[in-house]
């Protein structure tokens, strides 16, 4: 998998240190110098659509903002917007043409919102959460918090202090957000669950196998016993990964636990599925209600 590739499955921005682990210091550095990877803040890096974004704003006199601006915080998400998104004020007059090269949105920003032509920390989150689906703002708003931007406790007094349409949505999505979720993909795959009826997922809960062996899967619902994974080839595709992945999950299985598995083209691309096989999950557990899941401490 090249460099590109990499960063697109981690929703289009990371760090350095995990881009240098994945591809090795000199692919990056050779990103870096033709152009494919931009620096947008200290030791983090996006693809070069976060650049285009900033020219298309500033040449249409537009403030960079929701995924665009997003991205050029170094954030991931869901998938990196084709066209990027710039707000104008409510009073600006979009020619047709200019409206084919971005997603324009309308709204009057404060001047201390606006930080080097895009918007910053807070409004971008504000806009976000209050705009974007489930799906595409869980995956920012997490990683935000991976990044050390906003805490927990900042994030849900933004979304408090919000009023007027979206402030629901907004206070569901900071309620919920957590720093644990590895990467935009599990967070994606959170979201989703979370629309499921009688679901309540939570990312890397611990289950203890023995003292000596805790287990952290991606998402699990510790009351239901169900375990969700988010799979990838390219991070668990070879062998020893293979053989280390199939203990995990028997240990899951022999314990009661009910595991399903996805794979990062069905949550980005076919969430009706993954809705379907979470649902009747669901089911499943319910049907296993009074069977024994292993010891109280597997299941807490």
């Amino acid at each position: 998998m090249d460099l590109i590739s990499h960063v697109t499955l981690l929703g289009g921005a990371c760090t350095r240190a995990v881009l240098v682990e994945r591809c090795g210091r000199a692919a990056v550095d050779r990103a870096l110098r033709a152009g494919v990877l931009v620096r947008v803040a200290r030791g983090r890096y996006a693809l070069r659509t976060a650049s285009t974004a900033v020219t298309a704003a500033a040449t249409l006199g537009g403030v960079v903002s929701m995924r665009s601006a997003a991205q050029r915080h170094g954030w991931g998400q869901k998938l990196v917007p084709e066209r990027p998104d710039v707000t104008f004020p409510r009073t600006r007059r979009l020619p047709l043409e200019a409206r084919e090269l971005v997603v324009p949105h309308w709204s009057d920003i404060a001047p201390e919102d606006v930080v080097e032509g895009m918007t910053g920390v807070r409004r971008t989150l504000v806009d976000c959460m209050r705009m974007l689906p489930l799906e595409e703002s869980v995956p920012i708003v997490d990683s935000a918090l991976r990044a050390g931007d906003v805490t927990h406790e900042e994030l849900k007094a933004i979304a408090a202090g919000m009023r007027g349409r979206g402030r629901t949505r907004a206070i569901l999505v900071a309620e919920r957000a957590t720093a644990r979720a590895a990467n935009p993909y599990e967070s994606t795959l959170r979201a989703i669950a979370s629309t499921i009826p009688g679901l309540d997922v939570m990312a890397q809960h611990p289950v203890e196998v023995s003292p000596d062996l805790v287990l952290h899967p991606d998402l699990a619902d510790p009351v239901l016993g169900i375990v969700i994974e988010a799979e990838s080839f390219e991070w668990h595709g070879r062998r020893a990964a293979l053989t280390r992945d199939c203990v995990r999950y028997n240990t899951f299985a022999c314990r009661g636990w009910i595991v399903v598995r996805f794979s990062w083209e069905q949550v980005m691309f076919d969430p009706a599925y993954v809705v379907t096989v979470l649902v009747d999950a669901v089911a499943l557990a319910r049907g296993h209600a009074n069977v024994a899941r292993g010891s109280p401490a597997a299941a807490a």
